[in-house]
């Protein structure tokens, strides 16, 4: 079976690659040329320059071919932008769920289609598997309705792909996938899904490879070692216009520097004297304002999620309980979900959790499952 590796130049990709072709695959190794104006040294960023030449020894080593795919100008159409527009309208984006959804897989099939393969891979650290039912097992969904074919109802089940969160706690990966096709599912596997990161990163050392002891990237890519405020000072300075930190009272405590420079939860950078810390609670891009409060206004039960993407169940067609999160590093909390009417959903956690961020995501989950997800909109409460 052939199959077309995505290659960073990290551990995991590595050694995903090494399990393919240790099962007996055809294995080829891509990379992606991202962003041309980065600092070639910033070694611990993925997709950089030396990154790729890591992935091109990486694949010498193993005995695989090896493409580059210059992607440099959807990336920035469908990341770069996206990321700093989001900001710009006050909102938080996940730049890795954006070139998830818009890049990394688009370009993989490609090249897949283009080469003859049968699967893409990645090194994510998440599973797949079959089902023939709306899987679910807290509640009881309708069943999605049958395939047409040939005018007449195929009374066979259908069989989707499901996406699940990897083994390995600490790094299941599954909430930065949720994005994924069922189709692109079918078609793609995690080699890493079963394994610890310490695990895979004994692999690697047991082969030498060159990135077995590469710290792994801890920054936005297209950033690198500095900080996102400096990028879209950069990007789009015409859009920092000064206006008004506002507290719960109404009354005008600061001045800040533009709402793309701030976020949900922020605490840091509001040059507000207090006695008290003062975080963001809410972002008026109308009035261009920001408002503070203490930590617990930061707290919120309850928010709608736009824009859905639905693997485990065809819709929605009622409340369903799930366990949620909205950001990658938190722990999934128990949290109830129902239509609202325009195709969005409600999110009522049982607890209020902190900071929820609109433009960021809100991923649902049944035990290991990825029920589907979404990107936060607004907080109706």
């Amino acid at each position: 079976m052939k199959v077309i590796v995505a290659m960073s130049g990290g551990v995991d990709s590595s050694v995903a690659a090494y399990l393919l072709k240790k099962e007996g695959h055809d294995v080829i190794g891509l990379s992606f040329e991202l962003w041309d104006k980065r600092d070639i040294k910033a070694s611990s960023v993925c997709c950089s320059i030396e990154t790729i030449e890591l992935a091109k020894s990486v694949a010498r080593k193993l005995g695989i071919e090896h493409y580059t795919v210059d992607v440099r100008d959807a990336f920035y159409t469908n990341v770069i932008e996206s990321f700093c527009a989001s900001y710009i309208e006050g909102a938080t984006p996940n730049p890795c769920i954006l070139c998830n959804k818009f890049i990394k897989f688009d370009f993989l099939f490609k090249k897949a289609e283009e080469l003859g393969a049968d699967f893409v891979a990645t090194g994510h650290y998440a599973r797949t598997k079959r089902s023939q039912k709306s899987e679910v097992r807290s509640q009881e969904l309708p069943p999605h309705p049958p395939l047409v074919k040939g005018g007449s109802m195929n009374p066979s089940p259908v069989t989707r792909h499901l996406l699940l969160k990897g083994v390995d706690a600490k790094k299941d990966q599954s909430y930065v996938l949720y994005v994924m096709t069922r189709e692109q599912l079918g078609k793609t596997l995690f080699p890493l899904g079963e394994l610890t990161k310490e695990k895979t990163r004994e692999i690697a050392k047991e082969l030498d490879l060159v990135t077995a002891l590469r710290p792994e990237s801890q920054e936005i890519c297209f950033v690198g070692d500095g900080k996102y405020v400096d990028f879209i000072k950069s990007f789009s300075p015409e859009s920092l216009k000064p206006g008004p930190i506002i507290d719960i009272n109404g009354k005008v405590v600061g001045e800040h520097k533009g709402i793309a420079l701030y976020t949900i939860g922020q605490r840091k950078r509001l040059g507000i004297s207090s006695l008290s810390p003062h975080y963001v609670v809410d972002i008026d891009r109308k009035g261009n304002a920001i408002m503070v409060g203490s930590r617990e206004g930061a707290m919120r039960k309850s928010f709608k999620v736009k824009e859905m993407n639905w693997l485990a169940v065809d819709g929605l067609p009622g409340t369903l309980n799930v366990k949620a999160k909205i950001r990658s590093t938190m722990k999934e909390m128990p949290a109830a979900i129902q239509p609202d009417g325009s195709g969005g959903v409600i999110v009522e956690f049982d607890e209020p959790q902190w900071a929820p961020a609109q433009g960021q995501s809100a991923v649902f989950y049944d035990d290991d499952v990825v029920i589907g997800g979404g990107i936060i909109d607004s907080r109706p409460d």
